[in-house]
């Protein structure tokens, strides 16, 4: 009889990452399945509505951690001491009664885990994942920015009474006001594109990633630019058919563009020609290696 030996199975690291594992999923899922209720159905706050694009960037952050997953075991294990304290510190957050920190509880805890599992090296290497949850955390930050953007919203009232004043429409503009056949339409705090502007910010920061060009300064300066103009842009131009179809009396059209689904593809259309806008950016920005090769010639 031939006896073969087998090699003990790490029965231990197994159990301790399923243990991690299920003890993060029981502690977030349903508070994730919560924001996802929210974004999807607007039943959250206006403030955490401006987080919606975490429905793409949350899928991909843990489509990237995966893909790291061979490079991550490599890893040795050598703890750092910051794991420990961020992750009592994201354990006190989760604990308290206040919603911003139970919701940046999950970036903290996420951090202190790879911290006190890989060391500084599993931090750099789930960097970006962690950046991408962190960015798609619900918190007031759109609440303590909403009272700074009245230069924002008299630029948007101003530009677009003059759009409708040069297609013939009796327009006048008064701060943030514009009044047409006895309406008034208000661009107010929230109608003043910071939501788009997140979305699409964020929405670039995959892109860039997704092609690589992330490594370059120049694409990523350019394209963040451009991404400004564009979403601006784009939020006047929305505006300015709000107070058209409203100050004609279309109030179909400006409920449709407003709160419909008209607003949701139109913001669709806008994400899509940052793909446009990129590839643009890329082709008139040659790579570093392109600019090495030609020193070098």
């Amino acid at each position: 009889m031939q006896i073969r030996h087998q090699l003990p199975l790490p029965i231990g690291r197994y159990a301790l990452s399923g243990a991690v594992l299920g003890l993060l999923l029981l502690m977030y899922v349903p508070l994730l399945l919560h924001w996802v209720d929210g974004w999807l159905n607007k039943s959250i706050s206006i403030e955490h509505e401006y987080f919606s694009h975490g429905l793409i960037g949350l899928p991909f952050a843990a489509y990237l951690a995966w893909s790291n997953r061979s490079r991550w075991q490599q890893l040795s294990d050598t703890p750092h001491l910051a794991g420990i304290v961020l992750l009592l510190l994201g354990v006190a957050c989760y604990r308290s009664n206040l919603t911003d920190l139970i919701n940046l509880s999950l970036p903290i805890i996420l951090t202190g885990l790879c911290l006190w599992l890989k060391g500084m090296s599993g931090l750099r290497l789930q960097a970006f994942p962690l950046l991408l949850v962190f960015l798609a955390t619900p918190t007031e930050i759109p609440y303590l920015l909403a009272p700074y953007t009245l230069p924002l919203q008299s630029f948007i009232a101003g530009t677009a009474g003059f759009i409708l004043q040069q297609i013939g429409m009796d327009v006048r503009v008064d701060q943030i006001y514009l009044f047409v056949n006895n309406r008034i339409v208000e661009v107010a705090p929230y109608c003043a594109g910071l939501k788009m502007l997140f979305t699409s910010l964020y929405v670039g920061l995959l892109l860039l990633h997704w092609t690589g060009a992330l490594a370059s300064r120049a694409k990523t300066f350019w394209f963040f630019a451009g991404i400004i103009f564009v979403s601006v842009s784009a939020n006047i131009f929305r505006n300015t058919l709000l107070t058209f179809f409203h100050g004609t009396g279309r109030e179909q059209a400006f409920a449709w563009l407003h709160e419909g689904w008209g607003g949701d593809l139109y913001s669709a259309a806008m994400l899509g020609l940052l793909v446009f806008l990129l590839r643009g950016i890329e082709a008139w920005i040659p790579d570093d290696s392109d600019i090495v090769d030609a020193a070098e010639s």
